[in-house]
């Protein structure tokens, strides 16, 4: 484990031979070796290199040993190296004293003794390679720690998302009940009524008038079935990336007036009507009948929360797009229900009761945004709404007049 560890050995000596016959005594696989002959090398070397022992020549000319001991205690990087004095001198002069007050670890005379140095050499280099070795596993397990901080917070948002994912699943089906519920109950009671009539033989039952509305009563409840359906399968297709688009050529204003005029028996009924102000002619390539999904549920929810007030609907070209705008003067839509009216299984309406699965404004979105344009609305609460619906103008006709004189 620490086999892969240097430890780097400085020694100071102003005499090239002494430096040899050291740097000699003190090798070995595990280290390396730098010599300096003064004090300001040895500085230099210390400021470059990690060492995990020093071993300073105390009488030196310039500065001694003991100089750059002081030196070397008072910097950061090199304060904590284990120093070993080495000198000549005789002990009477006491720099063993001085030496370990200066920061010494031990204290050598000369001759040196040549086991003894080898020795210590030894153990340095081994706790310096102990240390090294516990500070990486120590980094190692930091890491690791940080890891695992980072997957269980990558968990916890999975979990989190998955708990989303689970309370979706869990509205959406009590949502889909309920709605098909409703068209099917219908279906239901008008089936038995007839049964009941069939088996008393009161046939007056099913006069031509009466059969009329019966027929008109079953279509009413199996379109709505149909379109819940039809949001499932275009909620499915979004999701798998499958919504296709079929653009051509069609004006814009053509079809919000012919989807003005097949809303006008629904806004009677409601005992309002829809006020086409503006309807300007634009050509286009987009889905005509995606566009056309988009229009009818816009028209369909300021019609369902317009409070019984006239639509007002308008078709321009504005800053190279094609606009349609539709507002309502009803019960409006705070800020904050602003944000989610978009979202899937999102209602727009929160007092009243509001049919359908909350699809769509979230699939025509999807659908505006397949086509490179977007969905605006501005409302306060008590005021009405107003949905924009923005699309790109291509101009495929004067592309093609265009072409037509370049080749002629």
């Amino acid at each position: 484990m620490l086999s892969h560890i240097t430890a780097k050995l400085l020694i100071v000596d102003d005499l090239p031979e002494n430096l040899l016959a050291l740097d000699a005594l003190i090798q070995g696989q595990d280290r390396e070796v730098h010599k300096a002959q003064s004090a300001e090398a040895a500085l230099s070397l210390l400021l470059e290199h990690e060492f995990a022992l020093a071993i300073l020549d105390v009488q030196m000319p310039g500065m001694n040993g003991f100089e750059l001991a002081e030196l070397m205690r008072g910097t950061e990087k090199t304060r904590n190296i284990p120093i070993v004095f080495v000198t000549a001198a005789g002990r009477e002069m006491n720099y063993a004293f001085k030496g370990y007050e200066s920061g010494a670890v031990d204290f050598l005379y000369k001759p040196l003794d040549t086991l003894a140095v080898k020795n210590k050499v030894t153990v340095f280099v081994d706790l310096y390679r102990q240390r090294k070795g516990l500070d990486s596993q120590l980094q190692a397990l930091e890491r690791s720690r940080q890891e695992q901080e980072l997957l269980l917070t990558q968990l916890q948002v999975a979990r989190s998302e998955l708990e989303h994912a689970v309370r979706m699943r869990d509205d959406f089906m009590s949502i889909v009940a309920h709605e098909v519920r409703t068209p099917l109950n219908g279906l239901i009671l008008e089936t038995q009524l007839r049964k009941m009539h069939l088996a008393r033989g009161s046939l007056e039952a099913f006069s031509p008038d009466k059969l009329q509305a019966m027929v008109e009563r079953d279509e009413r409840q199996i379109n709505s079935l149909i379109r819940l359906i039809e949001d499932m399968l275009d909620v499915s297709r979004i999701r798998t990336g499958k919504l296709s688009l079929r653009p051509k050529l069609f004006d814009l204003g053509q079809l919000v007036r012919g989807l003005v005029e097949n809303f006008t028996a629904q806004a009677s009924a409601l005992g309002t009507h829809i006020d086409l102000q503006r309807c300007d002619g634009l050509q286009g390539e987009w889905d005509e009948f995606r566009i056309e999904q988009v229009l009818a549920n816009l028209l369909s929810n300021a019609l369902r929360y317009g409070e019984r007030q006239p639509v007002e609907v308008r078709v321009f070209e504005q800053a190279g797009m094609a606009w349609v705008q539709v507002q309502d003067h009803g019960i409006g839509i705070s800020g904050v229900n602003q944000q989610r009216i978009f979202q899937q299984f999102e209602r727009v309406a929160t007092q009243q009761a509001s049919a359908g699965l909350g699809l769509g404004l979230y699939i025509s979105e999807q659908i505006v945004s397949a086509h490179g344009g977007q969905i605006q609305v501005q409302s306060e609460e008590g005021k009405g709404a107003t949905f924009t619906l923005q699309l790109p103008l291509t101009r495929q006709t004067e592309q093609n007049d265009q072409e037509r004189a370049t080749s002629a």
